[in-house]
């Protein structure tokens, strides 16, 4: 095919799916898929540079040339970005002394239309597009000047690099960049994993992003637009409202929250932002109100301006989702997993519309970085449904009565001393993590390298206990059909099983004590009972996967099966003897010698063998070379006639190491239709590649005379 015509192709899908995943939230393609694309479209415009234009999504990788400057190029708004008055009564009566001041200024007692918004708490952005395509970004600053941001800008996938259905010489759209909570939590989640610095809300993670002078760390973070209205416009009729105006730049691609209303009158204003407070904690992303406006866009210029904000406009607040109070404990929660989590006990206060008496610390890295101790003031948050964190602590000179002072969003770095980055002690003198769980008493570890201390009590710890099990049954593991996460609810809270073991122990988990649990029908109560029967018989390798041993997973039971060949061997195995297994590395031995070493798990594991499950004693290969012992395969793409579990099985079974990505350690590739990057990477490697008639006739010669 015509590379030109191909190029236009890629540029097509390629933002109709973008358009679709981050502005509909509607995936229309798995991400791989996109990948493939994308990489197709890099390779056609890196061989044909002439091709390359504006509007090609390969503009949102980022370009390291800014990081070389001193400082962002400034920008002189043709219209300048002011901002609106803020009204603080968060009750109904601020929304009617806005509309009184409006019906005033117009000498007017009949009702007036507005438009509804929501008051986005991130950092306003100036797009100008040219003739249809994104031309530069740049930020408020002080209304009148901002900063030139546009490589960061171009990283948003949200963002259209060209406008649809609008060719407009200039038409300069006016919104705010966001990071939604589930970005901002899952972002400061990986931070805490490599012990690196967190941010401390969204608008933070904004604001900090936009201004990196490198767009490829700009990049890293998960940004979101939304547009709200318009700067310089020329060659564009204006429609005749505001709300015609969000509507015709929806059409164009641009995202345009869909929260928002026209109404008439204080009183459709009061309701709608009491009908936002309500719903405020289940939106993806944070606001701190609403947001009125006049809708006429002539009752706009006729109201006009008073000190530098526009008459016609008000942001109706919520309570604010920072506050100030005191520290008066740590206590630490064991997790479902057995990750432990100290928990800040604070002085009950008033934030983000709830009282909050606990919030999370993260770990004990987090309290150390933020130079936390019991006794400080301290700065908590809450937006929305996420847990309540502590993110710092007031300096001790300031001395601020507790809950005293609304924090917006966004604005309680001020507060934290300059010294949280030199701390007072590189301990916290009143706070330890405890050395053995709270629940259960087995012994806690932290991995070397790790950040997280953890129960080593998996079988036994109660707090693990609902997690343990749903890992047991799992289809991978015993695979009992049936068991799932609404019946383990109802065993566990229903004091029907306290321990592994209890699923097999017919005293207790019967027909009888089935039918009870939520008037279960005698048929389902007889299917489960028929499918833990059932799940006794199994092999060794799902019953060392099934136990949940950190780091062992599926591949790592097989590899300790087909080693040692017996339970007894690998229970009472040394670390030492545990590292003679292929792959298993020092990490990896000390989990499996921690498990087997508490008393508990040892005594959960006899207890289910007395309990009937078992497996044939005679399956143990222990140091047997199998015919394809040390060879690593990959499999990739759809193979005609097998599944991949099927193939991965069949390999393993002659002593294979199946894995999940190639590399110059890869003695084959296996490859079906739609096979992706795993193939390319193969090619590139020189790693030879099979279809599955080859693999089909290896193992149909059990594996002998394999060569690649």
């Amino acid at each position: 095919m015509d590379a030109k015509l191909r190029i236009a192709q890629l540029r097509e899908e390629i933002d109709r799916h973008s358009y679709n995943y981050y502005v509909l939230d509607k995936p229309s393609i798995p991400d791989a898929e996109y990948d493939k694309l994308f990489r197709e479209l890099q390779y056609l415009e890196e061989t044909n540079p002439a091709l390359v234009t504006l509007d090609s999504p390969t503009r949102r990788v980022g370009d390291s040339a800014l990081a070389k400057r001193e400082g962002f190029e400034s920008v002189r708004h043709v219209v300048p970005m002011l901002s609106i008055h803020t009204e603080t009564d968060t009750e109904a009566s601020g929304a009617f002394s806005f509309d009184a001041r409006v019906k005033n200024v117009l000498e007017t007692s009949s009702e007036v239309e507005y438009a509804c918004e929501l008051k986005f708490d991130g950092l306003a952005i100036n797009l100008r597009y040219e003739n249809g395509f994104l031309f530069s970004a740049a930020t408020r600053g002080d209304g009148e000047t901002g900063e030139d941001v546009t490589q960061n800008i171009l990283t948003i996938k949200s963002i259209p690099l060209r406008l649809k259905g609008c060719e407009a010489a200039v038409l300069e759209v006016r919104g705010e960049v966001y990071m939604s909570r589930k970005d901002f939590n899952r972002y400061n989640e990986k931070q805490r994993e490599k012990g690196l610095p967190t941010l401390v809300n969204p608008r933070n993670g904004a604001a900090g992003s936009i201004r990196q002078l490198d767009p490829k760390l700009a990049a890293q973070r998960p940004l979101s637009f939304f547009s709200y209205g318009l700067g310089e416009v020329q060659g564009w009729q204006l429609p005749a409202t505001h709300s015609g105006i969000l509507d015709a730049l929806k059409t164009f691609g641009l995202p345009v929250c869909d929260e928002r209303a026209v109404v008439k009158g204080a009183q459709a204003l009061a309701e709608f932002h009491k009908r936002v407070a309500a719903k405020r904690d289940a939106l993806p992303f944070d606001i701190d109100g609403v947001v009125y406006k006049v809708n006429s866009l002539a009752l706009q210029k006729q109201l006009g301006f008073i000190s530098r904000e526009p008459r016609w406009a008000v942001a109706h607040k919520y309570p604010a989702e920072e506050q100030i109070t005191l520290l008066r404990d740590i206590e630490v929660q064991v997790g479902r997993t057995g990750k432990l989590t100290p928990v800040a006990k604070l002085e009950p206060v008033f934030v983000g519309g709830v009282t909050v008496t606990n919030a999370t610390l993260h770990n004990l890295f987090e309290i150390r970085r933020k130079d936390i101790r019991i006794g400080d003031q301290v700065i908590v948050r809450r937006a929305g449904d996420v847990i309540p964190e502590v993110i710092g602590r007031v300096a001790s000179s300031l001395n601020i009565p507790n809950g005293n002072i609304s924090l917006g969003a966004g604005r309680a770095e001020a507060l934290i001393p300059e010294v949280k980055h030199i701390p007072r002690s590189p301990y916290v003198h009143n706070f330890r993590m405890p050395l053995k769980c709270p629940v259960c008493r087995s012994k806690v570890v932290r991995e070397k390298g790790e950040i997280d201390f953890r129960c080593t009590g998996g079988l036994f710890c109660a707090a693990q206990r609902k997690q343990a099990i749903l890992h047991f049954a799992s289809r991978r593991m015993m695979d009992i059909e049936g068991l799932g996460d609404k019946l383990v609810d109802q065993l566990v809270e229903g004091n029907l099983i306290s321990s592994l073991s209890d699923l097999y122990d017919r005293e207790k988990v019967n027909l009888q004590s089935l039918a009870r649990l939520d008037r279960m029908a005698e048929r389902s109560a007889q299917n489960i009972v028929a499918a833990l029967e059932q799940s006794k018989r199994t092999t060794l390798n799902r019953f060392l996967f099934a136990l949940g041993i950190r780091h062992v997973g599926e591949t790592t039971a097989k590899d300790l099966a087909r080693y040692f060949g017996k339970l007894d061997a690998i229970m009472q195995a040394s670390v030492e003897q545990l590292l003679q297994v292929p792959d298993v590395g020092p990490v990896v031995a000390q989990s499996i010698a921690d498990f087997f070493a508490e008393a508990h798990n040892r005594e959960v594991v006899q207890q289910l063998l007395e309990l009937g499950v078992h497996w044939d004693e005679n399956e143990g290969t222990a140091h047997l070379v199998l015919p394809l012992t040390g060879k690593t395969f990959v499999l990739t793409g759809t193979l005609p006639t097998m599944s991949r579990d099927e193939a991965k099985a069949r390999l393993e079974a002659l002593g294979a190491k199946v894995a999940g990505s190639v590399s110059k350690k890869t003695d084959c590739v296996v490859a079906g239709a739609e096979a992706g990057s795993k193939l390319e990477k193969a090619q590139a490697l020189n790693v030879p590649v099979w279809d599955e008639a080859l693999l089909q006739a290896l193992l149909a010669n059990n594996g002998e005379g394999f060569t690649a």
